[in-house]
């Protein structure tokens, strides 16, 4: 018989550096099919350049370790290869694109994964209400938008790549709470929908974990790994006492 493989990510030793500065130092982490991660630290602490080395931004080297994606490794991967091999990423400030619509960038992603012709329009729309996107599908990327509309959109176009490790940084930074809702019941909507997809969620609140049930949760501080534990209980704490207690906690690393 096979064996099914149950680890969707596994990254191995990773140190990552920006320019001459090493940001990432020697980290482990794994997630499994299905694992919804939350990813929590200060300011600076290296968790948005862990998901950028984690989709290949070429901006941030690997300097040793493998990062290991579905049996696959894709430490030397360019970015658009991880893409295809469902990886994906939504930006905490994504860049403003004049010329380009949210629709235009819509229909070229679900082009390019194949989706039919006759259907493309029927997925859009789907997202752009479930988004509440409606009035901005065809106005320039981010151009304009507000803080919770850039959320939304970044979420609509992340989504729509159907990815099997949905990373996302901070959907919950500076949207009020109906925005959040509306971002949180989309990112539990696509991960119930197939109980092989995983997500790692960047949160520096923990607010989103009132809206998508999370599995497991990390805190980074200077680039490492220092604690993890039940979600809940851990975003209490954080949010009661800060992070300096993680360096304390029993799920210590």
């Amino acid at each position: 018989m096979f064996k099914v493989m149950k680890t969707l990510l596994q990254v191995e030793n990773l140190s990552v550096n920006v320019g001459s500065t090493c940001i990432i130092r020697g980290l482990n982490l794994s997630v499994d099919k299905g694992e919804v991660i939350l990813l929590l630290g200060p300011n600076g602490s290296g968790k948005s350049t862990f998901l950028h080395a984690l989709i290949g931004d070429p901006r941030y080297r690997i300097s040793s370790g493998r990062i290991i994606f579905d049996g696959i490794d894709v430490s030397s991967m360019p970015m658009t290869d991880r893409v295809k091999l469902g990886l994906s990423l939504g930006l905490q400030f994504p860049p403003r694109i004049k010329g380009i619509t949210l629709r235009f960038l819509a229909e070229r992603i679900l082009e390019r994964r194949g989706v039919t012709s006759s259907v493309i329009s029927s997925v859009i729309e789907g997202y752009s209400r479930m988004l509440n996107l409606g009035g901005l599908l065809d106005k320039d990327l981010y151009v304009g938008f507000s803080g919770g509309e850039i959320k939304r959109a970044e979420l609509m176009i992340t989504l729509i790549q159907a990815p099997k490790l949905l990373m996302l940084d901070e959907p919950d930074s500076g949207v009020d709470v109906e925005n959040l809702a509306l971002v949180g019941s989309a990112i539990s909507k696509y991960l119930s929908e197939d109980v092989g997809r995983s997500a790692i969620i960047i949160t520096h609140t923990g607010y989103i974990a009132r809206y998508v049930k999370a599995t497991k949760a990390y805190v980074m501080v200077n680039g490492r790994i220092v604690c993890r534990g039940d979600p809940e209980i851990l975003v209490s704490n954080i949010l009661e006492h800060g992070f300096e207690k993680c360096f304390r906690c029993e799920g210590m690393i």
